[in-house]
């Protein structure tokens, strides 16, 4: 699904992923830890394709496809989706229109607003928003919870291959948590081929998910790789005991 080759990415001159070697395999959830600064955000934002993270070295292949030099809105088309850490404000745009406008680019597809009404009504639920959310204004005055939930009615509507989801679980109460983790759950399940890589820093998520693989990240490096049992040996001994 996604191969990662010797990836080194600089951002205002600073090298922040360093020679770093990642395969994602469709239909698996990956989780990816490290400690603050570690680059985590940094590799998201890479995969996909925001203009500040420059590539110096190695390759991002797709489905077979490199993407390394590829913008964001092309690598959106085929099927790849960034839930953001911490979203911006569009001040003045429905959250109606946004999510009709991104619908019909991301799909191909053109709906008439009774139909996409009904669309939106059948997965706002799973993430515990009202319908009348949809008439607000997109992340103005909304809380740090609507934003996630709002994050992930964008990533249940559009459907995508590749998901990578960063840090969606920070701040969020255990309602909130259990919430996000259903309707990921509930992604995955409706399709066996999708591809998440879960980027967070705390361990309360996964008591609610069944990740296939961990991964380690350190000072821009991918240090460990493995199932669960890692997560013992950080909270025993920190992630130095990893390096």
């Amino acid at each position: 699904m996604l191969s990662i080759k010797n990836l080194s990415v600089k951002i205002a001159d600073k090298l922040v992923i360093q020679n770093l070697n990642l395969e994602l395999k469709s239909g698996v959830l990956d989780i990816l830890m490290g400690p603050n600064g570690s680059g985590k955000s940094s590799l998201a934002a890479t995969i996909m394709g925001h203009p500040d993270y420059v590539v110096v070295a190695g390759q991002i292949i797709f489905n077979q496809q490199d993407i390394t030099n590829m913008p964001p809105h092309e690598r959106a088309r085929l099927g790849i989706f960034l839930v953001f850490q911490n979203p911006k404000a569009i001040a003045g745009l429905q959250v109606f229109t946004f999510l009709k406008t991104i619908y019909e680019s991301f799909t191909g597809k053109t709906v008439n607003i009774p139909e996409f009404e009904q669309l939106l009504y059948q997965k706002i639920g799973l993430v515990g928003l009202d319908k009348s959310f949809i008439y607000r204004n997109v992340n103005e005055g909304f809380s740090g919870g609507e934003q996630k939930r709002f994050e992930l009615l964008q990533f249940l509507l559009l459907e995508p291959k590749l998901a990578i989801i960063d840090e969606i679980d920070s701040g969020l109460d255990m309602d909130a948590l259990k919430v996000v983790a259903q309707a990921l759950n509930l992604a995955r399940m409706q399709d066996s081929n999708l591809t998440i890589l879960l980027v967070t820093h705390y361990n309360r998520i996964l008591n609610f998910l069944q990740p296939d693989i961990l991964h380690i990240l350190n000072q821009g490096k991918l240090i460990k790789s493995g199932d669960l049992a890692i997560i013992e040996q950080v909270e025993k001994n920190g992630y130095e005991s990893l390096i």
